[in-house]
């Protein structure tokens, strides 16, 4: 993504309070946010407010869109976000090469990069020691929909597409699947509904009464399938 990026979808705003949803990746990395924080396309900063809890020491919102830059901006300035953050237009080549973070958080973001291995390289070089890099994306390329191509997606992951592009730097900690309720909603839209986008109403049910079932059946499953999957790599 260039500086110049574009962002084609509207889904922030439609999956904005998906708070059920939210609190349950939230619920399966929040304990390896700590120290310095790097969000990659932080977007309008809805994910942002739900994990930030203002005790790590910064948080910087990286964010190539100028539009939503500005949002993050003026949300930092109206202290909507908490006081840690930071905003800077731009991507990983925006950076000073020797900025190191606890940290790389890439939330439904590594899908929309073209030269995805390329892109969690460069993340892995502004990691500190010790430092993890969690990706959270769509699963199932048999799954990808008119929804995926109108919000600009390049590919949906599973375990072996994702760790494909695991740098050897950096160790598994944890590759799994989440939403096993969901992945059947996905599924149908897929073979019948083929909807480019969903209606809010559907988007208010799937996160109110299938992401509570989820959590119970994913963990009855084993986390071996789901709409999306959680990977979190830590640097040796």
């Amino acid at each position: 993504m260039s500086i110049n990026y574009k962002y084609p979808g509207e889904e922030l705003q439609l999956f904005e309070t998906a708070t059920n949803w939210k609190n349950y990746f939230a619920s399966h990395i929040s304990v390896f946010l700590k120290g310095r924080v790097l969000e990659a396309g932080a977007g309008i900063g809805g994910t942002t407010l739900l994990l930030n809890k203002d005790k790590e020491d910064s948080w910087v919102l990286l964010e190539p869109d100028e539009t939503m830059w500005q949002v993050l901006q003026q949300k930092i300035n109206d202290k909507v976000l908490p006081s840690n953050c930071k905003a800077i237009q731009g991507t990983l080549n925006s950076l000073d090469k020797n900025d190191k973070f606890d940290c790389i958080i890439y939330i439904d973001v590594l899908e929309h990069i073209e030269a995805d291995a390329a892109e969690v390289k460069k993340a892995t070089d502004h990691l500190a020691q010790g430092g993890h890099l969690i990706i959270l994306s769509p699963a199932y390329q048999f799954l990808f929909s008119p929804f995926d191509k109108a919000i600009g997606h390049y590919r949906r992951y599973n375990r072996k597409t994702l760790s494909a592009i695991q740098p050897a730097s950096l160790i598994r900690k944890k590759v799994i699947y989440l939403d096993s309720i969901g992945f059947f909603a996905s599924l149908l839209n897929k073979i019948v509904l083929r909807q480019s986008y969903p209606a809010k109403r559907q988007v208010q049910f799937w996160d109110q009464w299938m992401v509570p079932v989820s959590k119970i059946t994913d963990r009855i499953f084993f986390y071996s399938f789901g709409k999306s999957i959680l990977a979190v790599w830590k640097k040796q």
